[in-house]
């Protein structure tokens, strides 16, 4: 999955927060809770730390915001689901594997593939790993990703093996993503460029501490940021496959575009979803898009912690944006795809709350196309510091 933010340079962008859209906005939608939880990000205040996870409150969480006679509306969608969106999975005896991409340890050449990758990674500069390291990272918190699609109200698998369409897609793209943080990660223990036990303890760390989307165990919601965030991963894998190439890395630069289709492929799927919740649901649907943009689309990776730098999440995300892995402007392009993806513009039968919520998607690009400068200089100015990924060099 994958995306992705002071030296957060996203955080410009999700100031912007509507102040048209009263609480009968939210709580049109479901929850009288939803309102509370939009309204106030997770400013992580201070609290006494627990040895399993970052070191971070979340506030007001509100939860099962989907009233019951929407859950009819997936449970409506399962044959869609099996024709339109399980199209979008490969059968495993088709889908490469990590070891495809990786030297072969039963080859007599093996040494040899490892000293090439090492040779090659010397080139490479360090914000580079670092930005490697935190996609490797978002990746391996993959059980947590499982569990939040399983939170969702009409779509989660009641049983761990449920034959329902929407059980098995999240297993089966849960299977696929599986590959993703295994490559990385041997690609990186290999490299013999960064600290794999500090890079350990972040994964561990950020497991224990899980993610909070601000979902509410809605599915409208879960998708519109599931299908935000896999275009996020698929724009931050090829661009590291793009600076791979540019470094002159070709079997990185594979590795890394490799990944990135898997991501746009699993993009569609979850766009699909949403655009026949539109066809379905217009009201609904443009009511839980403009919640999420409200809110702000969460990287899942926003707990990141390596048990000792508290805003590392903030770190990384300030090195990818200056070199161009996941950018101020990449956010607002997604924004801009799925908006004219699903149509918003043209939604017509809405209520007035829904035409209320389809102003105010339609009219943030515009308002985050002016920042997009801003945001870049702040994190080319943005001093340098110290990461434990790195052995503690400066980026």
């Amino acid at each position: 999955m994958v995306v992705v933010i002071a030296a957060n340079p996203l955080s410009f962008l999700h100031s912007l927060r509507p102040r048209h859209l009263g609480p009968s906005f939210a709580t049109s939608f479901g929850s009288p809770n939803a309102f509370m939880a939009a309204s106030s990000l997770p400013s992580c205040p201070k609290r006494l730390r627990n040895p399993f996870s970052y070191p971070c409150q979340v506030h007001n969480q509100a939860a099962h915001s989907l009233p019951p006679h929407k859950k009819e509306i997936f449970k409506s969608m399962e044959d869609w689901v099996q024709k339109n969106v399980l199209i979008y999975l490969k059968p495993v005896e088709k889908c490469w594997q990590p070891q495809d991409l990786l030297p072969d340890s039963n080859s007599e050449e093996f040494y040899m593939k490892i000293k090439e990758i090492r040779e090659k990674a010397k080139e490479i500069p360090d914000d580079y790993f670092v930005a490697l390291v935190g996609d490797m990272i978002t990746e391996e918190a993959l059980p947590t990703y499982q569990t939040m699609l399983n939170t969702g109200d009409g779509v989660r698998d009641e049983t761990g093996a449920s034959p329902t369409s929407w059980a098995v897609w999240i297993r089966a793209w849960t299977s696929e993503e599986n590959r993703h943080g295994d490559l990385l990660n041997k690609y990186l223990y290999l490299s013999g460029r960064v600290d794999m036990k500090k890079i350990e303890k972040t994964t561990q760390y950020l497991i224990g501490s899980g993610m909070d989307p601000m979902t509410e165990n809605n599915p409208y919601l879960l998708f519109i940021y599931t299908s935000f965030q896999e275009r996020a991963t698929f724009i931050s894998h090829g661009n590291t496959a793009n600076l791979a190439m540019k470094y002159g890395d070709k079997e990185l630069a594979k590795l890394c575009g490799t990944i990135a289709a898997d991501e746009k492929r699993h993009e569609i799927a979850y766009t699909k979803i949403i655009e026949k919740l539109f066809e379905i649901d217009p009201d609904g649907t443009i009511l839980a898009f403009a919640d999420m943009m409200k809110k702000k689309i969460i990287m899942p990776a926003h707990m990141m912690f390596d048990g000792q730098d508290e805003n590392l999440f903030q770190h990384y995300s300030t090195v990818a944006q200056r070199l161009g892995v996941y950018t101020a402007k990449d956010y607002n392009d997604i924004l801009e795809c799925k908006v004219s993806k699903w149509n918003v513009e043209k939604l017509t039968g809405l209520s007035s709350e829904g035409r209320r919520a389809q102003d105010y998607v339609c009219g943030l690009v515009p308002k985050f196309r002016k920042l997009e400068e801003k945001v870049a200089m702040r994190a080319k100015r943005a001093p340098t510091i110290p990461l434990s990924w790195i052995f503690y060099r400066q980026v």
